[in-house]
């Protein structure tokens, strides 16, 4: 089967994959005895479960007798993340730590809300900080510091939605750093304000066409909407109420009202993580965005947040604001470091590592570093690695004792790994209750269900109670892992150690399996974003952290432990284009275009604060010279510098002044020739041009699909200079130099026409999984392939229309609509419903239902013979359990019908505007 890949094009897997009607797998489920409770286990059988390998033994853990000072010694751990408090104090005896005390304001639907969430009081800290001077009356910033797990979210959720709540035309920016957690926060959110209708600010008047607006009940409530990879690059506040963004997301919207003046409605920017304003690659944004703000002079409330702060004066003093900094954590934290079959406390590793140079030293000196925990060796071969079998052994003590682990490793080979090890020492699938049974058997429904179908390495790993949760599974797949671990369906969770910021999955206890990334040691605030993990509030007394490492690492990871978190300052200095960006930004939207208005940007930034005046200077004059050299920006008669065409062109598209040029040029010259007789040249143009090195290329699949190319494809490949010849040489282990500017642009190329034939699949409903099988890539990163490029073709449309390439932008408008339907023309229209796309937009096509229209007015027990077509390779159940399956999707179908209806009444009858 592989090698039909390699000899075939994207139509041989169409008829693989869009058949319909094909008869589905017949095997049945199967109930076992009763258990004794009057119901029926289901066994393995019953599941159709893969045979499972044979069953290990984990490594016995013994407690070491401690004496007074150990004891001491591991009480007052060095690394602990909280203060200690005798008790934490209630709204009985605090008044001012409930969220219904008049000092807050806030209304009483929302108090509710966050009841109903499990909020019914704040912390101490959380008071305190709320009460200091002018932040609930928004008149001043905040910066401040608290401990993942400690509430800090809470704090800017109440600033923000006070903003928010005191006048319906009020506007809030919250920027998160990933994906994930722009979901989860979107989720949360709408749950905090269901229900609530916003004010009209006091003394304001309605006018007569306001009136109508305001009668409609959908725009008094607050609408949150998540900005990210395809989301809308030139969006409008007209669009939300409060955004949630990427970093790159609120730069562009931010950009965009200061343009068209209507930053004025702009009242709340929340920065979360914002100790990675420092990270040259993408977290100096939030400088540049938090700047442009600070030089509006204007009511915006900027609210700062971080667990892994330090020098938090800096950020203090740049934003002008109030700071806070707390160590409070309502679950305590216990932390170990496991070494040679032995578990120590955190507070005495430094003496560990001194007893062991003075046992290599043959020095007989008494150490300090007594082990509280043994690990017995393993029999098995497969532990043969004593990490390894400290992992798995501290994994199943967890789950042995009723609680949750979180496991942390340094790939995701290393995930899957540790995950399928895991879950070969845990209580079979049998021996769960019945009630764990039947979740996890439907958790394994639902992930097969999915287009991608079910990972064959999950499905030996959830009947025991593990999965793995990285970034090489389809969003479905995390959503659904990480859903079922935080209900307690699964036991163990894995997942990379980059996942450690993109998650919220607190457990019992978290075993650091190494403390690697990779092939590099993770640093001092990431290994806190790990640890941090650690305790569920209302369902832990303590968190537990163990890290488990190798002899060869002993003396890094101890440093690692009792590390300072680095000092945050500005990056926008290390590197002048990072500079030039920050400059053309400002230049093009026009709010600063005089060299005085351009110094007085400069003394605004966090650069100001840590770098030298003479420096900041130095390197404002030559990115200035730059800017104009290559043709950004220009001087007018007046001295004052302007943007050109192609610098706005730029800003607009969000692109960073290097991938510019390179933009421009490809372009440029594509406008001399550009082929539209096939899809090969759009879909190129569609591919993004940073962080390409990291790609994989399998140059075998690069020759045959190559190969396999029609002329119009052909012409794409010679028009862009790639060469056979070199395909050939790579294949049989030439080296892709990217050493000179020359060199790097040629291997930009041969990277996005490697992406450009994925897209091409996607765009034609070859589903995730086929193309990721295809050409040898996680199906998560397929899809966050597809997402990335339908942002990066927004910005391509808008590069097009500010250079005045009207027709050009057209065709790049209806290849857009095929990327995000992951389908070809005819199914575009379809493809707008609800669950409707790629595939299963096709088999809807093939049944008949080829409008908008016509499933709109199909009966629901029509479009369940179509769903079930579109489940992939669903295994039959038995009569009951089959009937609740159609139930599901009858439900989907539901869903299916009333989105088609909105569509055809939007359709058939568009709004009339009020105006």
């Amino acid at each position: 089967m592989p090698g039909i890949w390699h000899t075939t094009t994207f139509q041989s897997v169409q008829q693989q994959t869009l058949v319909t009607g094909q008869k589905r797998n017949s095997r049945e489920f199967q109930q076992g005895p009763e258990d004794g409770s009057g119901s029926k286990r289901l066994t393995t059988s019953a599941l159709r479960l893969p045979r499972p390998p044979p069953q290990l033994t984990a490594s016995a853990i013994q407690a070491v007798p401690l004496s007074g000072s150990t004891i001491a010694g591991h009480l007052s751990s060095e690394y602990t993340q909280r203060k200690k408090f005798p008790s934490t104090p209630t709204a009985f005896d605090d008044p001012l730590l409930s969220l219904s005390h008049p000092r807050y304001g806030l209304p009483g639907r929302l108090v509710a809300n966050f009841a109903t969430l499990g909020i019914n009081t704040i912390y101490p800290w959380q008071k305190q900080c709320l009460l200091g001077p002018g932040l609930i009356q928004g008149e001043k910033n905040l910066v401040y510091s608290a401990p993942t797990g400690g509430g800090k979210s809470l704090v800017a959720d109440i600033l923000m939605l006070k903003r928010v709540l005191e006048d319906r035309d009020v506007k809030a920016i919250l920027v998160l750093p990933y994906v994930a957690l722009i979901q989860e926060k979107v989720r949360w959110l709408r749950s905090v304000v269901s229900g609530i209708s916003r004010q009209r600010h006091l003394g304001q008047q309605p006018q007569e066409g306001q009136k109508l607006w305001a009668a409609r009940a959908d725009k008094d409530s607050i609408r949150i909407v998540g900005f990210f990879g395809g989301s809308k690059i030139r969006s409008t506040w007209a669009d939300f109420d409060i955004a949630v963004c990427t970093m790159e997301k609120a730069n562009s919207l931010i950009n965009t009202a200061i343009e068209d003046c209507t930053i004025t409605k702009l009242r709340s920017v929340v920065l979360d993580e914002c100790h990675m304003i420092d990270d040259g690659h993408r977290g100096y944004i939030l400088e540049l965005l938090a700047t442009k703000l600070l030089c509006l002079d204007q009511d915006v409330q900027i609210v700062a947040m971080s667990a892994t702060l330090t020098n938090i004066a800096v950020l203090k003093n740049w934003l002008c604001g109030h700071s806070y900094e707390t160590h409070y954590r309502p679950i305590p934290i216990e932390e170990h470091l496991v070494y040679d079959n032995k578990v120590y406390p955190a507070s005495t590793t430094t003496s560990l590592l001194k007893a062991i140079a003075q046992t290599n030293s043959n020095a007989t000196t008494q150490s300090s570093a007594q082990p509280l925990k043994t690990i017995a060796p393993s029999s098995h071969v497969e532990f043969k690695d004593s990490v390894l079998n400290a992992v798995v052994a501290l994994a199943n003590e967890t789950v042995r004792a009723g609680y949750g682990a979180l496991v942390f490793s340094s790939s995701r080979a290393g995930c899957e790994s540790d995950a399928v090890l895991i879950s070969r020492v845990l209580p079979t699938f049998q021996e769960a209750s019945p009630g764990i049974q039947k979740k996890r058997a439907d958790l394994l429904s639902d992930l097969r269900s999915l287009s991608t179908g079910l990972d064959p390495k999950l499905e030996q790993t959830i009947p025991s109670g593990v999965a793995f949760h990285h970034a090489g599974l389809t969003t479905e797949e995390r959503e659904l892992v990480a859903t079922a671990y935080d209900s307690g369906i699964l036991k163990v969770c894995v997942a990379t150690c980059s996942l450690a910021a993109g998650i919220n999955l607190p457990a019992r206890r978290v075993i650091l399996h190494n403390a690697r990334m990779g092939r590099d040691l993770v640093g001092p605030a990431m290994l806190r974003q790990m640890r941090g993990r650690a305790g569920r509030k209302g369902k832990d007394e303590v968190g537990e952290t163990y890290l488990c490492c190798r002899q060869n690492d002993l003396e890094d990871v101890v440093d690692l432990m009792h590390a300072d978190l680095p000092q945050i300052e500005s990056c926008l200095i290390s590197d002048k284009r990072r500079t030039q960006r920050a400059l053309l930004e400002i230049i093009a939207i026009r709010l600063a275009t005089s060299r005085e208005a351009l110094d007085g940007y400069a003394s605004k930034t966090m650069l100001a604060y840590t770098a030298e005046a003479v420096a900041i200077q130095k390197t404002l004059e030559e990115s200035l010279q730059e800017l104009q050299k290559i043709g950004f920006v220009e001087v007018d008669r007046f001295g004052n510098y302007q943007a050109t065409k192609l610098g706005n062109a730029i800003v607009a598209s969000s692109l960073d002044p290097e991938d510019g040029i390179f933009i421009y040029n490809e372009w440029h010259k594509a406008l001399q020739a550009f082929v539209l007789d096939g899809e090969m040249h759009v879909l190129y143009n569609f591919t993004p041009v940073h962080d390409l090195g990291g790609i994989s290329v399998n140059w075998r699949v690069f020759w045959n699909e190559m190969q396999q190319l029609d002329e119009s494809g052909l012409r794409v490949l010679r028009f862009l200079g790639l060469s056979p010849v070199f395909v050939n040489k790579m294949l049989h282990g030439g080296t892709l130099k990217e050493t000179t500017t020359e060199e790097k642009d040629t291997a930009r190329r041969y990277y996005r026409f490697y992406l450009a034939l994925q897209l091409r699949d996607l765009c034609n409903e070859v589903p995730i999984h086929r193309v990721a099988q295809k050409y040898d890539m996680p199906r998560g990163s397929v899809q966050s392939l597809a997402q990335t490029c339908e942002g990066f073709a927004a910005g391509m449309i808008k590069f097009c229309e500010v250079m005045d390439w009207g027709a050009i932008a057209a065709a790049l408008c209806h290849f857009t609509d095929r990327l995000k339907a992951g389908a070809r023309s005819d199914l575009l229209a379809l493809a707008k419903i609800t669950f409707v796309k790629s595939r299963t937009a096709r088999i809807f096509w093939d049944n008949g239902f080829k409008t908008v229209a016509a499933v709109a007015n199909a009966d629901l027990n029509e479009i369940l013979p179509v769903l079930l077509q579109a489940q992939p390779n669903k295994a039959r159940l038995e009569v009951k359990d089959e009937q609740k399956y159609k139930e599901k999707l009858l439900a989907k179908a539901k869903i299916i019908a009333d989105s088609a209806n909105r569509l055809w009444r939007m359709l058939s009858h568009p709004p009339v505007p009020l105006f």
